[in-house]
């Protein structure tokens, strides 16, 4: 049987190494397709993989273990465990791949897209062009079909010429922007708020009108301090956690 094969990562020295490699194959096992293998690489070949230490990668695993998503078996290997999906608040420290864990593991329809004028209240972010493309998505939960949250994002046109709106359905943007495009990310800034429920919100999410959500936006820079995307996602209130974890190192 061949092995599950993880995605790439590129390592930043200024965060836990194990925390990284964790957060970057629960993005692959989330956003796996239904036909990949649930056998993972051993130890050895992950550690080569990522570019770490068997011991980072050991307690890398340990991490994804204890919360469910994969299982280890002495003699015959470590598997996904086939019903894998996020249950547990993201221990979010700032890198890249925490935020594509974050939003990876739900079943995602793209609702449309398409250019349109620079709305005004993101027209700080977007000095410099007359329009932007939006996408607009809504996902549900992968076992009950439950809606969880719907986004709108707002991306530079040129970059959107490269975005092929069916790896929206696989994949959540800022991994499309990232491994797709190209696009070398060099930060990503998040708000978290409580809102009310507006009329589209509570149609899509299937909850009362006014009733509480939780709405966040996250402001994408490339390298050269262009705002590259900008996400507003909208989180029923009974189905979203958000839990921040500050290392002292």
């Amino acid at each position: 049987m061949t092995a599950f094969a993880p995605d790439s990562l590129v390592l930043n020295r200024k965060l836990p190494l194990w925390y990284q490699v964790s957060q970057s194959l629960r993005a692959s096992i989330l956003g796996r397709t239904s036909d990949a293998s649930l056998r993972l690489p051993t130890e050895e070949q992950l550690a080569t993989h990522y570019g770490v230490s068997v011991l980072t990668m050991r307690q890398a695993l340990k991490e994804l273990e204890e919360e469910g998503l994969i299982s280890r078996h002495r003699r015959r290997g470590t598997f996904i465990e086939p019903g894998a999906r996020r249950s547990t608040p993201r221990r979010l420290l700032g890198s890249i791949d925490a935020i594509v864990a974050q939003q990876s593991g739900e079943r995602t329809t793209v609702l449309g897209h398409g250019a349109q004028p620079v709305p005004g209240d993101l027209a700080e972010y977007f000095p410099d062009v007359p329009e932007v493309v939006a996408y607009r998505r809504l996902r549900s939960d992968g076992e009950s079909g439950e809606p969880t949250n719907w986004a709108e994002n707002a991306v530079r046109p040129e970059l959107a010429e490269a975005i092929d709106p069916a790896d929206l359905e696989r994949w959540p943007m800022t991994k499309v922007l990232r491994d797709v495009v190209g696009v070398r990310i060099s930060r990503i800034t998040d708000t978290v708020e409580a809102r009310l429920a507006d009329p589209e919100t509570a149609a899509l999410l299937q909850v009362p009108l006014l009733s509480p959500i939780l709405h966040y936006t996250g402001v994408t820079y490339d390298e050269d301090g262009r705002v590259v995307d900008v996400a507003r996602i909208r989180y029923r209130g009974d189905r979203f956690s958000f839990t921040v974890t500050v290392e002292a190192h």
